[in-house]
């Protein structure tokens, strides 16, 4: 008999009045698949993403679970089943004696992470939205680190447990990304004085939320300029890039309306 799949639970963003929790079901090291859930408080929003879990796996018994080759590493983001999208279709043939035809200028790119692009079409030159560069003074962010954790009422070692769960290691000195910095400091004003470093929420992390959006739009099998439309109509931009945190999660969970409106339906 087969043993049924733990579900993890993870609180991903918090602030008044919104909960978004994200469930995934594994199956040994094999994760089955994922749904973000939103409410007002954690316990429904937790409900709400296990009730959409179970909707997709019933409704796709055939997806396939990641083999030992592509089995996620214990703290690695959790990622949807892949559905590989449907091949770009061949060229028109060429007219003879024609001249060659004009070539549209190339149009910002949807896929601009690090993963591949999941089209056959070649990624343009300008696809890329450049993030701002660093600054090199970190100083007026760290002195307000030290106030932000003495008003909660953290010690280095409540903080260092939060910075566990919330990076993967205990000590402030080994963040070494701006943007980490930055979303650290976000989400500790919007803690409580007296708030658990166990159970507080975490920051967003760009890089999971990105690779998250790749995975919904394969399982969607929707090409650049689908996932484009979506962020036009919605963000009015043209990039991922240039989306803060916030509203990458936002774009996670239309991605997620729409894989789960047919089952809905």
């Amino acid at each position: 008999m087969q043993t049924p799949p733990v579900l993890k639970v993870r609180l991903v963003h918090a602030e008044p009045g919104q909960r978004v929790v994200q469930v995934s079901a594994w199956q040994g090291n094999s994760c089955l698949g994922s749904a973000l859930g939103e409410a007002a408080g954690a316990e429904d929003a937790e409900e709400r993403a296990i009730a959409r879990l179970q909707q997709r796996l019933a409704a796709a018994p055939t997806a396939v679970a990641p083999g030992p080759a592509a089995a996620p590493a214990a703290n690695a983001a959790v990622r949807h089943p892949v559905i590989r999208p449907a091949s770009t279709p061949a060229p028109p043939p060429e007219v003879e004696n024609e001249g060659p035809e004009p070539q549209e200028p190339p149009q910002p790119s949807l896929f601009s992470s690090s993963e591949p692009v999941p089209t056959a079409e070649p990624l343009p030159p300008a696809a890329s939205v450049e993030p701002p560069a660093d600054p090199d003074d970190w100083s007026d962010e760290l002195a307000e680190l030290d106030v932000q954790l003495q008003r909660i009422g953290w010690d280095r070692s409540q903080e260092g447990k939060y910075l566990q769960r919330a990076f993967g290691h205990p000590s402030r000195n080994r963040l070494t990304a701006y943007a980490d910095l930055v979303s650290y400091l976000r989400c500790l004003r919007n803690l409580s004085t007296g708030s658990d470093p166990n159970s507080a929420p975490v920051p967003l992390r760009r890089k999971d939320l990105l690779e998250q959006s790749d995975q919904l739009l394969r399982s969607l099998q929707w090409d650049a300029a689908r996932g484009r439309q979506l962020l036009e109509q919605q963000f009015q931009l043209s990039s991922r890039q240039q989306l803060s945190d916030e509203q990458l999660l936002q774009f996670n969970m239309l991605l997620e309306e729409s894989l789960m409106s047919p089952v809905e339906a």
